[in-house]
C-alpha cells in the first residue's frame, strides 16, 4: 500500500530542528502543488477514509481545475519569535518565493530568470497584508485575477472529469466572480459585469503576450 503521512513527516522535521537547536532559526514553509484530488490513481484508500471530509472546504473544483479548488492552496510559514502568528489576506503564489527570499537573502537572481515572481517577502514575514494585484490560473480553461475579481475563459473542455471526479470550470460561456465575497464561485456576474469581463480579458491578453 503506497500512503503519504505529509503531516507525520512534517512533525518530524519539526522535532529534529528543535533538537538541534534550530527551530528558532528557520523558516519552515508548508504548502501543496495543486488543490486537492482523492482518486487519482494512488493505492490510499482516500477516497474510503473521507469520512465526510471536504478537502476543498467551501471551494469549487480540485486538482486540474481552473477554480478555486484547484489553485488556492494551504500555504503556512513558520519562524518562531520572527513572524507574529496570524491569517492574512494577502494573494500570493509559490513562484513569488523566488524574488521574495532573492532579496531577503541578498542573492539576486541572475537577469532573465524568474520574470513572473514578484517581491513579497514582507507579506510572507506577516509585515504586510498586501500581495499580488493580478495572477493567472491555468487548469485547463485561463483565468485571471484581479482585486478580488476572477474571470475564467470561455473553452469546449468538459465541466466535469469523470476520471477524478472534479468540476473543471470549464464552459462555453465567460465566468466572472467576485471572489471577497463568492469563495464558492456559486454566482456567475459575467452577465450583469460585461465591461468588468472586457477588461479582465483584455489584461489577460497582455499578459500571456508577456506586455
Amino acid at each position: 500500500m503506497l500512503f503519504y503521512n505529509w503531516i507525520g513527516q512534517l512533525g518530524e522535521i519539526m522535532k529534529q530542528l528543535k533538537y538541534l537547536g534550530l527551530e528558532k532559526n528557520t523558516i519552515v514553509i508548508f504548502t501543496s502543488d495543486n488543490g486537492p484530488v482523492l482518486n487519482d490513481g494512488y493505492q490510499d484508500e482516500a477516497v474510503a477514509k473521507l469520512n465526510g471530509h471536504t478537502p476543498a472546504g467551501p471551494m469549487r473544483g480540485g486538482k486540474y481545475s481552473a477554480l478555486e479548488g484547484g489553485t488556492r492552496i494551504p500555504f503556512i510559514i513558520s519562524w518562531p519569535g520572527k513572524i507574529k502568528p496570524q491569517v492574512s489576506d494577502a494573494l500570493v503564489s509559490q513562484m513569488d518565493m523566488l524574488a521574495s527570499f532573492s532579496v531577503f537573502l541578498k542573492q539576486p537572481i541572475p537577469a532573465g530568470d524568474a520574470t513572473d515572481s514578484e517581491n513579497l517577502i514582507d507579506a510572507f514575514l506577516g509585515r504586510s497584508d498586501k500581495g499580488r494585484s493580478v495572477y493567472i490560473e491555468q487548469g485547463g480553461a485561463l483565468a485571471i485575477v484581479r482585486d478580488g475579481w476572477k474571470y475564467i475563459t470561455p473553452n469546449n473542455g468538459a465541466p466535469y472529469n469523470n476520471l477524478v471526479e472534479i468540476e473543471t470550470g470549464n464552459s462555453t460561456e465567460p465566468q466572472l466572480y467576485n471572489l471577497n465575497n463568492d469563495i464558492g464561485e456559486k454566482h456567475n456576474l459575467a452577465a450583469q459585469y460585461p465591461e468588468k469581463v472586457k477588461d479582465l480579458k483584455a489584461l489577460l491578453a497582455l499578459m500571456v503576450q508577456g506586455k
